[in-house]
């Protein structure tokens, strides 16, 4: 069996490279990335050393290697392994924090795991823009709390005020969409406290309630007999196969099928 590799630069800020990869045979010689390296094993485990130690990661896990540090990779099993690799801006997480990566690559975080499984999802659409942004502030805040080894549950906190200031930037902006980093300069607030907020206040993320917002738009567009691929982008979806995509899971029938009815 040949390897299979799938690599690409989203257009995500702070993720410089997403790596698919499934190697049968492959090892990897010593080597550094200049970035963090956020890698799940789907199939097999692997073994590999860090700082001439020796650590393993198997698919319950999350390893987090730090950049500039030499680093191999190989195979436990004998029919290889596959992976899912996101490479982080340094500055993500801070060279301050290489040391505590150094010492701990690895953590048995299945919500952590989950998040960057979701998060790789979405990035293979390529098409939810805050979506993707908001998993990532989460994750970065989770690996954080690893490195920093604090790691505990998310506050018990509302903030009603900075959620409704999020829901009227949403509002006011349905088909451009706005970046978390936007918003949370407007409503001065951390990005990490402006999801939690809004998700507690209006019971999901921002994101899913943006695309409830398209969705509505959509809608109308259709019942006035403008085409599908016209109301995606009035609406504010990438093309049409987004819009056909998010309108079939919320109503259950394509955009066309809605506006035949």
């Amino acid at each position: 069996m040949k390897p299979s590799v799938k690599a690409w630069r989203p257009a995500l800020s702070g993720v410089v490279e997403v790596l698919h990869a499934h190697f049968p045979s492959h090892a990897y010689p010593s080597h550094t990335h200049d970035a963090w390296t956020v890698l799940i094993v789907d199939e097999g485990a692997v073994r590999y050393d860090l700082d001439h130690r020796e650590h393993g990661l198997a698919q319950a896990q999350v390893s987090l290697l730090p950049p500039h540090v030499p680093h191999d990779g190989r195979s436990v099993q004998p029919d290889g392994f596959r992976k899912r690799v996101l490479y982080l801006e340094t500055d993500r997480l801070g060279v301050d924090l290489i040391g505590a990566a150094v010492d701990q690559p690895e953590y048995a975080d299945a919500a952590l795991r989950h998040r960057i499984h979701q998060l790789h999802g979405v990035l293979v659409d390529g098409d939810d823009d805050l979506e993707a942004q908001s998993r990532l502030t989460l994750i970065e805040e989770r690996l954080r709390q690893h490195l920093q080894r604090k790691v505990t549950g998310p506050p018990d906190q509302r903030d009603p005020g900075a959620a409704r200031k999020l829901r009227d930037l949403l509002d006011a902006n349905v088909p451009a969409g706005i970046t978390l980093d936007e918003a949370s300069r407007v409503v001065q607030a951390h990005p990490v406290h402006l999801v939690r907020a809004f998700s507690r206040e209006f019971g999901m993320p921002p994101h899913r309630y943006l695309i409830g917002r398209r969705i509505d738009l959509a809608r109308r567009y259709l019942l006035d007999g403008r085409p599908p691929a016209e109301v995606a982008v009035l609406a504010g979806f990438y093309d049409q196969s987004h819009l056909n995509r998010h309108f079939r899971k919320l109503l259950g029938v394509t955009p066309a099928a809605f506006a035949r009815r």
